[in-house]
């Protein structure tokens, strides 16, 4: 049964081209489990805050429950089998938190795999989540463009079949599309148009009643996001967090992105490798609500953490840093 959800509130507003500061989302990608292996749940830390292996899936359940229960994040993403868990432990029986599911997963994901070359060939579809057993009603679909008709075609024919089984089983879904995955694929110059053309081009042929609830893309540039996101204002624009990097670039990613017409932020690695996942959430809401600035949000996530006595992966020098190329171009630069 689909609850009444900050989620719910804010997209609704959204649709109604009623955004205001406040709405902007934030969602956490735990769903990295399905990217295969050990090592995909993240880093094990003692009190202290240093690594001291990879999480078990008990551990990686009850980092889960804490961002749940912090009651901060608008979207908690899972895999089928960990949401079919928390459900179990009634995780969101008292949250205002929705649950998501991850429906399928393109093998260009399956990237922590020891010793796997998947990410060599162009990505195909592959859908591991059975909709007759989904354990919510939201879920997320990927595809992967990569230039090369063969292998798109049947990206997008496994993503309409997917379309008439959700609709049967009653399952909602939004739709994440990545970059290609393999890097001769489109000009660098070109690549934020190329993705863009290719979601137009996609939802032209989708009824409102087939459309999904949001887009998640990466982020591409300014132009790349203004161009998507003013085109057809009825969709509503999210920003993937892609790899893990500096604490900087999480924040300016959040803060370009809205100011160029992203309406939200689905973060996997960039939350779960930090120190303190619950507090950097914290600062990520705070640069979400325009409260404080990207620059302004490291220095006070290091200060959360250095009273809470943990270790920081990085100096806070190192973590001023902005590492993306992409988001150097509109960052307002560090004062000395």
């Amino acid at each position: 049964m689909t609850k009444t959800n900050r989620f719910a509130d804010k997209i609704a507003r959204m649709r109604a081209g009623a955004y205001k500061p406040g709405d902007y989302m934030i969602a956490d990608a735990k769903d990295a489990d399905v990217t295969g292996g050990i090592n995909s749940t993240g880093p094990r830390r003692d009190a202290r805050g240093r690594i001291t292996g990879a999480r078990t899936r008990p551990e990686f359940l009850e980092q889960i429950r804490k961002v749940i229960d912090q009651d901060v994040v608008d979207i908690m993403l899972t895999s089928a089998g960990n949401l079919d868990a928390l459900n179990e432990a009634g995780a969101f029986e008292r949250s205002a938190v929705q649950p998501a599911f991850r429906g399928n997963e393109t093998t260009c994901v399956w990237g922590n795999i020891r010793g796997g070359r998947y990410g060599d060939a162009p990505s195909r579809p592959y859908r591991g989540a059975d909709l007759a057993f989904a354990p919510g009603d939201l879920c997320l679909y990927s595809l992967t463009f990569n230039n090369d008709a063969e292998a798109d075609a049947r990206m997008l024919e496994a993503y309409a079949a997917f379309r008439g089984e959700a609709r049967d089983a009653g399952v909602r879904h939004f739709l994440e599309v990545f970059n290609p995955n393999l890097p001769d694929a489109v000009d660098p110059d070109t690549l934020g148009a190329y993705v863009t053309d290719c979601i137009i081009r996609l939802q032209a042929s989708m009824t409102r009643a087939e459309r999904p609830e949001f887009l998640k893309v990466a982020y591409n540039g300014p132009d790349a996001m203004q161009q998507l996101a003013a085109h057809d204002p009825s969709m509503v624009v999210g920003v993937l967090g892609g790899a893990g990097a500096t604490h900087r670039d999480t924040f300016e990613l959040i803060a370009q992105s809205e100011r160029h017409g992203a309406r939200l932020a689905l973060f996997g690695r960039k939350i779960n490798q930090a120190e303190d996942q619950c507090r950097l959430i914290s600062w990520m809401r705070r640069v979400a609500d325009l409260d404080v600035g990207p620059e302004e949000a490291v220095r006070g996530y290091h200060a959360d953490l250095e009273r809470d006595g943990l270790r920081p992966d990085r100096t806070l020098e190192e973590d001023l840093r902005i590492t993306s190329e992409v988001l150097r171009f509109d960052a307002a630069p560090v004062p000395v």
